[in-house]
This record gives structure tokens, sequence and C-alpha cells, in this order.
């Protein structure tokens, strides 16, 4: 009974790190996963180097962005980090 009781502290920390660190990477990669594969063409995305940009043709493993007229860069998928709000980097301050 006291080799139960001994390591029920290393069961609460078990725990404890499961909770609070691999289970919310897990839910963010699953959701980083979900939104890579539903990218359609037209999107505004910034890549995980921090360039924003426009899709322009997608693919099984690899998409085509638009950075800036006429130039566009081929990427993994995965290297889609986010879909940006569109029209919001375009938003100009209001003058009083």
């Amino acid at each position: 009974m006291p080799e139960i009781v001994s390591l029920l502290p290393l069961v609460g920390i078990a725990l404890l790190f499961w909770f609070l660190l691999i289970r919310p990477q897990s839910k963010r990669q699953r959701e980083l996963a979900t939104m890579q594969q539903a990218l359609k063409t037209g999107d505004e995305v910034m890549l995980t180097s921090g360039i924003f940009g426009t899709l322009r043709e997608t693919e099984e493993d690899h998409v085509r962005v638009e950075i800036a007229e006429g130039v566009t860069i081929k990427v993994a998928r995965g290297a889609i980090g986010s879909v940006a709000n569109p029209g919001l980097e375009h938003l100009e301050p209001e003058e009083n």
C-alpha cells in the first residue's frame, strides 16, 4: 500500500502535464489542419513566415499565393498559418 501512495504525486503531475500542455496543443493542431483543408481560392491568408497574400490556386499538397499584383508563389499547404480577415489590413484610421 505505501508504494501506491508514493506514486500518487507522480500520477497527479502526469495528469496535470497532460491537461495543461499536451491536450491544448493537440486541439490547436487539429484546428489548424481543418483550416488548411478548408482553404479555397480567393481567401486572404497569412503564411507562417508572416507574408500576407491571396490564394489563387489550391492543389492537394500545395497552394499558389499571390503576394503582390502579378507575383504568385507556390507554398506547401502547411505553410498557411491563418486565414486573414479580408480588408482589415487596408483600413485607414478615421480623421476627426
